[in-house]
């Protein structure tokens, strides 16, 4: 049996993130992971901040945590681009949207295109990294200030002061149970409570030959992204692409790419809602997802690389922090936006502990 301040049950970017500032509070940490290292959402992205899209307190956490992705990268060493987001219009009602975000963020409109339309917004706060490698270099760096991870672990209880593992006992002043999606599988009457679901996601890594430094959103993005909701014209927006495209709209298609630091392009992603996912893939989500690609990249076809589905939690409001017991806060960002907040939410969270304490 152990010892530590702080407990954090997950080893996803909401995790590391708690864990990273408890460390700089001075605190003693130790970090329980089922697998042997992260393998959910935080790895099954697209890597990027898309900070300037957010509203409300997901905003404000969005730009917290910013700072704290660039301080992570020079000290843990991966690599990031702050070469922000094209928003590309290609119908005059996206371009309408585009002239309207400027009453709302710190945009650029602009000419210069990595693809067809009939203009952009250029977004120069927002980020990239890799997310197969972030994560995992923010382990080794936390690792390496201290942090105790215990890998290919399961917990089985989280009670006042005490952790339950498959590996022994942990005592602990507080616990952060961060375990995304699978909330249920901890405090199932407070993931009913809160509407917590699965949401599937379709994506794909393909060959690409040239370069296109920013991440890249269209029309379809406009519908997803909360700072949109601020613009008059993206109801029409909305309105014109339920009509022309409603396999599109009806699948949840958020037509984006970013760029890997090999070249390849991570395409998506479309979406879809329950509380179990089933096993089958039907492949008529990936052919959307391609065609829809190819036609904004104006090229015949793309080669695939990889496919592979993510999952992360969704729920009617964004962020999920509940405290089921004494000394423990479940902590979910329930709206696909964790690489982008998570860094910003957990000292809010721990602000909250330490009144408990």
């Amino acid at each position: 049996m152990t010892s530590v301040d702080l407990v954090v049950v997950g080893a996803g970017v909401v995790g590391l993130a708690h864990a990273w500032h408890a460390v700089r509070r001075g605190l003693s940490v130790t970090v329980v992971e089922r697998d042997e290292h992260a393998v959910g959402a935080s790895v099954r992205n697209f890597g990027h901040g898309c900070f300037t899209a957010q509203d409300g307190v997901a905003f404000e956490y969005a730009m917290a945590a910013r700072e704290e992705w660039l301080t992570l990268a020079r000290e843990a060493g991966f690599w990031l681009r702050e070469s922000g987001t094209v928003v590309v219009a290609r119908h005059e009602d996206e371009l309408a949207v585009l002239e309207e975000l400027q009453d709302v963020r710190e945009v650029r409109l602009t000419d210069e295109l990595p693809v067809a339309g009939l203009g952009a917004a250029h977004l120069p706060l927002d980020i990239r990294v890799n997310p197969r490698e972030a994560v995992h270099a923010i382990a080794r760096l936390l690792a390496g200030r201290g942090v105790t991870f215990h890998w290919s672990t399961n917990v089985l209880t989280v009670e006042p002061g005490l952790v339950r593992t498959s590996r022994g006992e942990i005592r602990c002043k507080a616990a952060v149970v961060a375990v995304g999606h699978d909330v249920d599988r901890f405090f199932p009457d407070l993931a009913e409570r809160h509407e917590v679901l699965r949401c599937e996601l379709r994506m794909l890594r393909v060959a690409h030959g040239g370069v296109i430094d920013p991440a890249v959103l269209t029309g379809f993005s406009m519908l997803r992204y909360a700072a949109f909701d601020r613009c008059p014209s993206t109801r029409k927006v909305r309105d014109r692409l339920a009509t022309d495209h409603p396999e599109l709209v009806a699948a949840g298609l958020n037509l984006m790419f970013t760029q890997l630091p090999d070249g390849s392009l991570t395409i998506g992603d479309t979406h879809h809602y329950g509380r179990t996912v089933e096993p089958h893939r039907p492949e008529h989500l990936d052919d959307l997802v391609l065609t829809e690609t190819a036609r904004l990249l104006g090229v015949a076809s793309l080669h695939v690389l990889e496919r592979w589905r993510g999952i992360y939690a969704s729920a009617p409001h964004p962020f999920l922090t509940a405290a089921p017991v004494p000394l423990t806060r479940v902590v979910s960002v329930t709206s696909g936006i964790g690489m982008t907040t998570a860094l910003g939410l957990a000292p809010a969270v721990l602000d909250d502990l330490d009144q408990e304490l």
